[in-house]
């Protein structure tokens, strides 16, 4: 299957490939990485949630994108578009090993992802599921333009979990690219 690969200054953003999986696991079984996104993941559980990722590449067309830094090849995060069954709209979700966080990999890697959501996937909104708590991605979300829309109810067995979204239109998306882009 075909699928995009995507190019930034620093990063290269592609479909997960089982070569990634230590790093997944990694990234699953931290527990700050994973406060957030319903909790740690132990290494079979991970297995299942890298195959998730990749049949939704299959089924979907798109899903979250391996993120490797190009200096050293290493994985380094997932960032990319999401959109399962009852979810609350199409969203570009993020999430950087905690060594590689702080560095704006997160927001150049978002960046993309949004554009490919836009541009390529044609969405007209984009929303990113982020916990009231989760300071951290809420300023990545600011810094990619979006705004709080509220609060919102996930599908099971996440009905619990508190959950707001944080959004914005493809109209403001490329107002933000040509505002950036100019002199």
């Amino acid at each position: 299957m075909d699928s995009p690969i995507l190019e930034t200054e620093r990063l290269i953003l592609r479909r997960p490939e089982a070569q990634d999986f230590d790093a997944w696991a990694e990234f699953c079984a931290d527990p700050v990485s994973m406060r957030f996104l319903g909790g740690e993941l132990p290494r079979a559980a991970a297995w299942r949630n890298l195959l998730t990722i990749s049949g939704a590449w299959l089924i979907q067309g798109f899903s979250y994108f391996s993120v490797i830094e190009k200096a050293s090849g290493a994985w380094i995060g997932r960032v990319g578009p999401w959109f399962p069954e009852g979810w609350p709209g199409p969203e570009v979700g993020w999430g950087i090993l905690r060594s590689h966080g702080g560095r704006g990999f997160a927001v150049e890697a978002a960046t993309a992802a949004l554009d490919f959501a836009f541009d390529t996937l044609g969405w007209d909104k984009v929303i990113h599921i982020i916990h009231p708590e989760n300071t951290p991605s809420q300023a990545v979300a600011r810094r990619v333009g979006s705004g709080l829309l509220g609060p919102v109810s996930l599908p099971a067995p996440l009905e619990t979990w508190p959950s707001e979204a944080w959004g914005q239109t493809r109209e403001a998306w490329r107002s933000r690219a040509r505002t950036r882009s100019s002199p």
